[in-house]
């Protein structure tokens, strides 16, 4: 693997492009990046303005490095000019960015500073995309906690603690958190949280441990911070079983408060709703998550069993209901079911239900986002569903993948494959065969046939959308 060049990330006003991960973000008022959604096409002639700030470069040279051999009118770079300077310019009082040269070409007038990248991702997938960057803003990876209860049976609890975890923490808008398939790759793991901070991109680790006897509960937790193995808190949660989703929200109200001392309380308050108070209800669920995961014909019937008796406890249990419709659309996809379009309705009617019971769980939106548009509903409402989750929680990695997915459906491919990049720097360690066909599917729906050509892998079942 060549050494990056340390061209990949480019800083201009107030503006950040990370050449690796193809996303361009800007520093708000708070002086936090966000990523901004733009044109492929319009990214790449940023790209080769910014090789060259303060020179000429002509039409024909951006023609020739943006659509290589593709035949293109000359129009097609007017309009992408007037998008890439809509992004440039919203809000902007002085003047243009790019400088025409009436007849010749276009010059980059603001000042450019290139900054090293860092370390790339070892193994096969190392290839295609590389290690992320430190985010501008804090950053973390719950790593799985370890099963201290002395039961194997009991491993779905422990992981179910984290998941919990990580979505307390993952509606935090000033926090990134990694998403549980990129973290949980570790698992069984000894773990180097400095290695682990390069792999995954984050300045902070959490772990711990989850004890559950009896009727009662110990979860501890250590937050470290990646980039020098510091450790900054630690603490112990004891308490009935009963309590379990206050235990959870007050490891995450502590996590969020040592990361950022000024974290108002009202905010932990407000993520702290839960879906459900039926205990019985949330283990039934939480032991169908695993059986989710395999993605089998007989992995899925089982979960369904599960989330049956969850919803029978508690009929407006608004994950259970949307993880149902998932097992359902998965049987009815991969030919699994006996009647599929009977799996078909049950999905989406599942889908429907769990809606009307958590229209604000970004979960259940994203689910129920996928479901209806991949089994032919109204394209229009799956994007405002998704879109929905992905404004309430930004760092659900798997609202952006599915919002990609979404994307192609509704032929935007340039923006499947903008949210693509985002969905792999929240989970860069999921490299699914069917993850990397969605954005080879974009970028063939987008002309940009080599890149198509490179991502799409021989497909597997759609085991691979899971969760």
């Amino acid at each position: 693997m060549p050494a990056p060049s340390p061209a990949e990330v480019c800083l201009f006003g107030g503006f950040r492009l990370d050449r690796r991960i193809g996303v361009l973000f800007r520093r708000d008022e708070h002086g936090v990046f966000a990523p901004l959604v733009m044109g492929s096409r319009a990214l790449d002639i940023l790209r080769v303005l910014l090789e060259r700030p303060g020179e000429l470069v002509s039409r024909a040279e951006i023609i020739s490095a943006v659509w290589s051999a593709t035949a293109v009118e000359e129009s097609n770079l007017d309009v992408q000019i007037a998008a890439l300077r809509r992004v440039l310019h919203a809000g902007r009082t002085g003047g243009s960015y790019i400088q025409t040269i009436r007849g010749r070409g276009y010059r980059f007038t603001a000042p450019v500073a290139r900054v090293a990248s860092e370390a790339r991702v070892h193994g096969p997938a190392s290839r295609m995309i590389s290690a992320p960057p430190l985010p501008d803003m804090p950053s973390l990876a719950v790593m799985p906690f370890q099963n201290m209860s002395g039961d194997p049976e009991q491993e779905y609890f422990a992981d179910g603690v984290v998941e919990e975890i990580i979505t307390a923490l993952s509606r935090i808008r000033w926090l990134v958190v990694i998403a549980r398939n990129s973290s949980f790759t570790y698992k069984g793991q000894a773990i180097d949280v400095q290695r682990v901070g390069r792999e995954l991109g984050v300045r902070y680790i959490l772990e711990g441990a989850v004890r559950k006897a009896g009727g009662r509960v110990r979860i501890s937790a250590q937050l470290i911070d990646a980039t020098t193995g510091a450790h900054l808190w630690a603490d112990r949660f004891d308490g009935l079983l009963q309590n379990i989703f206050e235990l959870q929200d007050q490891v995450a109200a502590s996590v969020a408060g040592a990361i950022e001392p000024t974290l108002e309380v009202a905010e932990t308050r407000r993520l702290a709703d839960r879906p459900t108070s039926d205990l019985t209800a949330l283990d039934f669920y939480l032991r169908a998550l695993p059986d989710l995961d395999a993605f089998t014909k007989e992995s899925l019937l089982r979960a369904l069993d599960l989330l049956g008796q969850a919803i029978e406890r508690d009929p407006h249990y608004g994950p259970a209901l949307a993880l149902a419709a998932h097992c359902y659309a998965g049987l009815e996809v991969n030919r699994w079911a006996e009647d599929p379009d009977a799996a078909r309705r049950t999905s989406i009617d599942l889908a429907r239900r769990a809606l009307r019971s958590a229209p604000d769980d970004p979960n259940v939106l994203a689910i129920a986002a996928a479901m209806l548009g991949y089994l032919g509903e109204d394209i229009d409402v799956s994007l405002a569903l998704i879109d929905r989750c992905l404004t309430l929680n930004p760092s659900h990695a798997r609202g952006w993948h599915w919002s990609a997915l979404l994307r192609v459906f509704a032929g935007q491919p340039d923006v499947a494959i903008e949210h693509f990049q985002n969905y792999l720097q929240l989970c860069p360690r999921d490299r699914m065969a069917t993850y990397l066909n969605v954005i080879g599917e974009a970028y063939f729906f987008s002309r940009r046939l080599d890149e198509a050509v490179a991502n799409l892998l021989p497909r597997s079942t759609w085991r691979q959308h899971s969760r």
